[in-house]
């Protein structure tokens, strides 16, 4: 069955939510929360939300707050401290999600050189060190 197209309404209220995801990464989301910001219930907020970027409000803040955490790696932090900076309570799960999205261990992606990345311009490493997920 087809999905109806979203009205330019419902994007602009998907748009807050996904700005609240962008700038309080760290911060404790939860579903709930991000669908008040979208004006929206919870069930009806993520069904919307995946139709128009491909993915559930959670994976979105998971893979924000791992491409945040990999920036960080990239400098030299270490792995607990870039956990508990994007907002992760669990380095288990953490690095769980981390190598699901990455394809290496959060201590891995830190050993390894990253002069490539830092030698490129800033809008161009973004795109290559962007994290994705595989379905």
């Amino acid at each position: 069955m087809a999905t109806p197209l979203q009205t330019p309404q419902t994007l602009v209220h998907l748009r807050r939510a996904r700005d609240l995801i962008d700038r309080d990464y760290a911060e404790p989301l939860d579903v709930p929360t991000m669908a008040a910001q979208a004006l929206m219930s919870p069930a009806h907020f993520s069904r919307e939300f995946k139709t128009a970027y491909g993915e559930t409000p959670y994976a979105y803040l998971m893979t924000r707050r791992i491409e945040r955490a990999m920036a960080l790696l990239r400098t030299g932090t270490t792995v607990t401290d870039a956990c508990t900076a994007v907002g992760a309570t669990s380095l288990g799960s953490f690095s769980s999600t981390f190598t699901e999205i990455v394809g290496e261990t959060p201590s891995a992606y830190r050993s390894r050189s990253h002069d490539a990345a830092e030698a490129m311009p800033l809008c161009i490493a973004k795109i290559l060190t962007r994290p994705t997920r595989y379905a």
